[in-house]
């Protein structure tokens, strides 16, 4: 059941109102029906006092209260006039008119007028102000120190372990929080205890959420659920209070699982520089390393968190007795592609030519994220085309969307602009066909995609590789320059602007192998590259901390590796000119080729010109 407690309050606080308001109502027309005083004109109270049937009379500023001997017609015997002028009163009664006062409105009246004013102007401030607030990101001002965590149950997650694949690993060591969350005894039997704080770390898309919620829905617990960007507010103190609502309804829930998703937005590391402890996000921190040491694991609160910039984390927040067990949650390998995919493809229709082996073999680096939305991507150009079910031709094209971008069929180009990227896609192609160790080629096209792409040739691995040799690295520069060196073949050294990535690429190789792997003997084997990120891709510092001639060495080395790849490249495709001919006849031709296509322009000796070429 997902409940949120300050919405609820408000109800409560709204009811409390509405009862209150109709209480009052209720009492005014009691008063108002058994009032035992009667209201008579002035004029009539004079007559009485002329009559002497009054016997006791309370004079007012407004009013005149009285008893009288016998009772009135109305069978009352107190009476209330309004008191009037007296000389006003004379001269109307000379006239034959009768004098009535208007009575005040009394304490009841005088009350109301105050009251129903404040709880209408309350109402206003509940149903608007607190919305606009909510929506500016203050909260309530009742409830801003609350922790704004949504609590789940078993049914509510619908999220098991069979749903969650490619991490067999992950669930392996989640599986030991959800027993000791179902038979705490037992699994302390020789006296260990479950972790306090488990952390999940891995790139982006990995299913570190989804786990989280899958331990939930395994254990069967309450699961509370945030952000860690909710306990950062722009008052201090906040955050911290928020911190120490969260885990007292936590210790009260308990057995029960807190999760703190992007973790970093909390717990990023204090800086050593900084002045006083009074920033919000440095107060927020501490609060939940003080919680995080005062509870008891064998209570039954777990803490799981999620990142994927663990070096940005605070080391206390790491430390054993806090984050006690921190879980990978990586890219998946092939084996983990097909069981993502078979989890996925349960929603859509999948034709019988559908091999997810070969479609988990072309998608190497692919998160759980890019797989489920490439099932979504396939389903799409399926019913695009109108299809009963979902092909393997979908699929690529799935993949060709994702990896190069959309086509752009609005972008025209003239007959010269054609040919020279047809000569240009296809020097990488042939490259990477006589070359070991690079990827295949999958399609060739000169159809304008994504970005500024007027074409693209794409390779994609067939397995998964976790290290690289000089070797396979030097080819990859010379695939990269092989577009390069097919212009300057074919137009006599008149090169145009179309490499401009292919040589950022093949320069970002080359500075790797040279500052970070020391892949060449003149600058040495030591690291000049700036620690890179763990799990997200960033731009490198450029900087490198060297002295000046070694930095000279360095720039020497990076530029000496790209002629390399490129004088190679040229070799490679004066040797296949005839081939390289026939290809671009054939794209020109069919502006797209495809694996199967391409496979009789492979060379039979591409051995032979890879041992020439080197």
């Amino acid at each position: 059941m997902n409940t949120d407690p300050s919405s609820r309050k408000q109800s409560i606080a709204v009811g409390y109102i509405f009862a209150a308001a109709m209480g009052v109502l209720l009492l005014q027309w009691l008063f108002t029906t058994y009032n035992t005083v009667d209201t008579i004109p002035y004029s009539e109270f004079e007559q009485l006092v002329a009559q002497d049937k009054v016997t006791e009379v309370s004079v007012g500023q407004d009013v005149i209260q009285g008893k009288l001997k016998d009772k009135l017609p109305s069978g009352k015997s107190a009476f209330v006039t309004a008191r009037v002028d007296m000389a006003l009163a004379e001269k109307l009664e000379a006239k034959g008119v009768a004098v009535t006062g208007v009575p005040s409105g009394g304490l009841l009246q005088t009350i109301l007028s105050w009251v129903v004013p404040m709880f209408f102007f309350y109402l206003i401030w509940i149903f608007l102000g607190r919305r606009l607030a909510d929506r500016q990101g203050f909260g309530g001002l009742m409830s801003i120190g609350k922790s704004r965590a949504k609590v789940y149950v078993e049914k509510d997650t619908k999220v098991t372990f069979a749903d969650v694949a490619g991490v067999e690993e992950a669930k392996f060591e989640l599986q030991e929080v959800v027993s000791f969350l179902k038979d705490p005894k037992s699994y302390g039997r020789l006296g260990a205890h479950v972790p306090k704080g488990i952390l999940l770390v891995g790139p982006p898309g990995t299913g570190k959420t989804l786990l989280a919620r899958a331990v939930a829905g395994e254990a069967g617990v309450a699961f509370f659920s945030i952000s860690g960007s909710e306990f950062v507010e722009m008052f201090v103190g906040v955050g911290a209070a928020r911190v120490r609502d969260l885990f007292e309804q936590a210790r009260k829930a308990a057995p029960c699982i807190i999760f703190i998703d992007e973790l970093d937005a909390l717990g990023r590391s204090r800086s050593p520089g900084a002045f006083g402890g009074y920033d919000e996000k440095e107060q927020t921190l501490n609060q939940l390393l003080a919680e995080l040491d005062g509870f008891d694991p064998s209570s039954g609160v777990i803490l799981l968190a999620a990142t994927n910039r663990p070096e940005i984390l605070d080391p206390a927040l790491l430390r054993a007795g806090r984050f006690d067990r921190q879980v990978l949650v990586d890219r998946p390998d092939k084996a983990g592609r097909i069981a993502i995919l078979k989890v996925h493809v349960r929603k859509i229709r999948v034709g019988n030519d559908v091999d997810l082996d070969k479609v988990a073999g072309l998608t190497t680096g692919f998160t759980g994220a890019d797989l489920a939305n490439l099932i979504n991507e396939a389903a799409i150009a399926a019913t695009r085309r109108n299809a009963e079910e979902v092909s393997f031709s979908d699929f690529t094209v799935a993949i060709e969307r994702i990896v190069a971008g959309i086509e752009k069929k609005s972008r025209v180009l003239s007959k010269d602009e054609r040919r020279r990227v047809a000569y240009h896609e296809m020097g990488h192609a042939l490259v990477a066909s006589s070359l070991t160790g690079v990827d295949p080629v999958q399609k060739v096209s000169i159809i304008p995609r994504g970005i500024g792409a007027l074409g693209y040739t794409m390779q994609r691995p067939t397995q998964d590789r976790f290290l690289l040799t000089i070797t396979e690295l030097k080819n990859r520069i010379a695939v990269l320059m092989g577009g390069r060196a097919s212009e300057q073949l074919i137009f006599d050294g008149d090169v145009s602007t179309g490499a401009a990535d292919d040589l950022q690429r093949a320069t970002e190789i080359a500075i790797e192998m040279v500052t970070k792997y020391g892949m060449d003997a003149k600058v040495g084997q030591r690291t000049y590259a700036p620690k890179p990120q763990t799990f997200i891709p960033a731009a490198q510092d450029t900087i490198v901390s060297a002295a000046e001639a070694t930095g000279r060495e360095i720039d020497l080395a990076v530029r000496d590796l790209i002629d390399a790849g490129d004088v190679r490249a040229r070799q490679i495709l004066e040797k296949r000119r005839a081939d390289l001919e026939a290809g671009v006849e054939l794209l020109l031709a069919n502006e797209t080729l495809t694996a199967e296509q391409f496979a009789p322009l492979r060379s039979s000796g591409a051995a032979g010109d890879e041992q020439a070429a080197a």
